[in-house]
């Protein structure tokens, strides 16, 4: 078994149990960015992985709800047209039986 299957087992085994796929949204990105930081910091590739992984979703938080703050609001829906004097009233056709 080779030194890094642990961590990767570990790593597997966190998103797995504590991140669904709806709300991984930037906890993947960190993850893996925190991960090689860990491990280019002495070792700590899964502390990296956990902390990138809280950073990323904070920071995916933030961006969605900057972009709910600035979209733009529903066109109001239109005005009802309302009948004037010029206005001609529509009326009911004649059925054909109506004729005969």
């Amino acid at each position: 078994m080779s030194n890094i299957t642990p961590i990767v087992l570990a790593f597997g085994l966190a998103l797995g149990t504590v991140a669904s796929p709806a709300s991984a949204k930037g906890c993947v990105k960190g993850a893996a960015v925190g991960a090689v930081a860990g491990h280019l910091a002495g070792h700590h590739a899964v502390l990296g992985a956990v902390g990138g992984c809280i950073v990323g979703r904070h920071l995916a938080d933030k961006k969605a709800a900057e972009e709910k703050a600035h979209a733009s609001p529903p066109p109001p829906p239109p005005a009802a047209v309302k009948p004037t004097a010029d206005t001609p009233i529509p009326r009911p056709r004649p059925s054909i039986g109506g004729w005969l």
